[in-house]
């Protein structure tokens, strides 16, 4: 959810509720997408080609060693899991196969009782073991990543754990030396288009090119979320453009974000505060919305490399008092003041 302390203008809050009301409305009545297409087999999973090759060997051997997927969200992880339980096990799947997120429970007793209890008994029909998935395993406090250890010790003839987190790092190193690493990496572009696309003939979206262009920039390497910014969209008009995902997902539209950054740099305060405004008020993005926008923007950038590091810098400092909750306001405009110094340094 996006966190702002701002006030909405009347005529935009309207216009936005009215529109989420009508989306919350229609999606009632059908599927979610992102389940509807979430791949069933190994082979549907785009964008993993190296992670997907060795996962397919393992099925082929019928066997499998404890799994640790890392990597950002909405590339794969999960579908990978249930793909793999799926055509290990055929129709029993489900019997031989228990999905847990260590976000929701996290502490010691959840290794103690819920993933022991499944651990300690006998996989169903002719699989020679169980399959426990352990979703978010970063989330694990310590004491219960030292207990995991233990569990997946003592009961590995008859079960196998898969666990997934954005962060490898925060998984101790008992438990990574226990697993296969596989590292799933942001879905490339052509990836998220292709499969994008699928999805928009198949549910009868007109998506235009820009609208293509869009969904990938917000997209951003995560599959889950071009697919949901699709179909919002396209809950409202199955023309989707532009505009459409951009208002249905709170982004702003590139060339803003750096129209907003070229101002500061050649030193308009006011004309770049008035777009700030223009953002956080009039299009209701959030003070970490644009912050993000902006660190991306950068890259584009044709100015030279020290004064691009210099920003940079001054932008994860930003972002870090953000996140330490101070105002969002006095945030941005700080940052603006300092792109202007910055500006005039460099002439």
């Amino acid at each position: 959810m996006y966190r702002t302390n701002l006030i909405i203008p009347p005529s935009f809050q309207g216009n936005l509720n009215n529109s989420l009301l009508l989306i919350k409305t229609r999606m009632l009545k059908e599927e979610i997408w992102i389940e509807k297409y979430r791949p069933k087999k190994l082979d549907d999973i785009v964008g993993q080609d190296e992670v997907i090759k060795r996962l397919k060997s393992y099925v082929q051997s019928r066997n499998l060693p404890h799994l640790l997927f890392s990597g950002p969200p909405g590339v794969g992880k999960t579908a990978a899991a249930l793909c793999v339980a799926r055509e290990l096990f055929g129709e029993n799947w489900v019997n031989n196969f228990t999905e847990l997120n260590a976000s929701d429970e996290r502490g010691i007793d959840v290794v103690r009782n819920k993933i022991k209890n499944f651990a300690r008994t006998s996989p169903l029909g002719e699989a020679e073991f169980k399959i426990i998935f352990l979703d978010e395993a970063d989330a694990l406090t310590s004491d219960a990543q030292s207990a995991l250890r233990r569990t997946m010790e003592k009961y590995t003839s008859s079960c196998r754990f898969i666990l997934s987190c954005n962060y490898s790092s925060k998984i101790i190193e008992p438990i990574q030396s226990r697993c296969a690493v596989y590292r799933f990496k942001p879905i490339s572009s052509a990836a998220v288009e292709e499969r994008v696309r699928h999805i928009a003939k198949v549910e009868a979206v007109n998506l235009s090119d820009d609208g293509m262009d869009a969904i990938k920039y917000v997209a951003a390497g995560d599959m889950r979320r071009a697919i949901n910014a699709l179909q919002a969209a396209a809950m409202l008009d199955k023309n989707v453009n532009m505009d459409a995902i951009y208002k249905t997902t709170a982004t702003a539209k590139p060339e803003e974000v750096m129209e907003l950054i070229k101002l500061a740099i050649d030193g308009n305060f006011m004309k770049a505060r008035a777009k700030l405004d223009f953002l956080l008020i009039e299009q209701g993005l959030s003070g970490e919305d644009i912050i993000g926008q902006i660190y991306r923007a950068m890259f584009d950038m044709a100015i030279p490399d020290r004064l691009k590091v210099e920003l940079i810098d001054h932008i994860g400092e930003i972002d870090f008092r953000m996140a330490e909750g101070a105002n969002e306001r006095i945030q941005l405009e700080a940052l603006i003041a300092h792109f202007i110094l910055c500006g005039a340094n460099k002439k």
